[in-house]
């Protein structure tokens, strides 16, 4: 008869296995370990149940206000939501132009030197480690409160991982293509731009692409310190306590990422 499990069939179960004493101990001291971490960590935060437990009426309360939405208020983000998508795609524009250059000297196969590959290798971390709101708040102290800080500030929050994604492709292309263009003499810069970056095009219009998708999220919601978009409307919103308008602003930024998913899925496909 034949092992292979048919189509609907019960699944076979898994196989029985005998632990030693010591094994068992070990997986023993394992859990008691991280239910006393879970029970440590639980403590620390200072949890005040009865707010907790008055949660389910609390949503319901607010659910309620926000039900039914005010759709005429929909007319005052259309400019916040477009905004928005600008600092989006200005964002990646400029992460893209930083990212080029970070992600040549971050692989291991285009880096001058070990010092630069270190160097582009702490950008890397550096601008990733950082969330997008703190990189939000501090460009709005430079730039002052608005679109551009919010636009440099996705910019420089989307070097780490457009860069690491780059780089990670220009150490997989063909060495071949890159020695028959060394072969004629060609300086770096040229074999860069004939070698590395035509193999590596199609990974950079993917990554920039899904990096596009992310960054209309991050868009929606640095607004909430000062850096533009629509987030601004929706820490107005709810500073009024207007929460039939918030719900048209939430409404109104599900539906742009759904279709930036949409239209992000759609140019990966072609491209890759």
């Amino acid at each position: 008869m034949s092992t292979m499990i048919r189509e609907g069939a019960v699944p076979m179960p898994r196989p029985w296995h005998r632990y030693s004493p010591r094994e068992r101990l070990a997986r023993f001291a394992a859990w008691l370990v991280a239910v006393a971490v879970i029970a440590w960590s639980a403590t620390t935060l200072d949890i005040y149940w009865p707010f907790v437990l008055d949660a389910p009426e609390q949503v319901a309360d607010l659910a309620g206000r926000m039900v039914p939405p005010d759709w005429p208020f929909f007319l005052q983000i259309i400019d916040p939501m477009v905004e928005t998508l600008n600092i989006a795609t200005l964002g990646t524009i400029l992460g893209a132009v930083l990212s080029v250059p970070v992600a040549l000297m971050a692989a291991q196969n285009t880096t001058p030197n070990q010092t630069t590959l270190w160097l582009a290798r702490v950008i890397v971390v550096g601008s990733r480690s950082v969330n997008e709101l703190v990189w939000a708040l501090i460009f709005a102290v430079v730039f002052g409160p608005g679109a551009t800080a919010g636009m440099v500030a996705i910019g420089v929050s989307s070097v780490g991982f457009i860069s690491k994604l780059i780089a990670e492709g220009i150490e997989e292309i063909d060495d071949g293509q890159v020695d028959a263009i060394n072969a004629t003499g060609a300086g770096r810069g040229q074999v860069l731009i004939y070698g590395v970056l035509p193999q590596v095009m199609p990974t950079i219009i993917g990554v920039l692409t899904f990096r596009w998708d992310i960054n209309i999220r991050q868009s929606s919601i640095i607004g909430l310190v000062g850096a533009g978009g629509i987030g601004i409307t929706l820490s107005n919103q709810m500073d009024s306590f207007a929460w039939d308008n918030v719900s048209v602003i939430l409404i109104a930024i599900f539906a742009v990422v759904m279709a930036s998913e949409w239209v992000s899925a759609a140019l990966r496909r072609r491209v890759t």
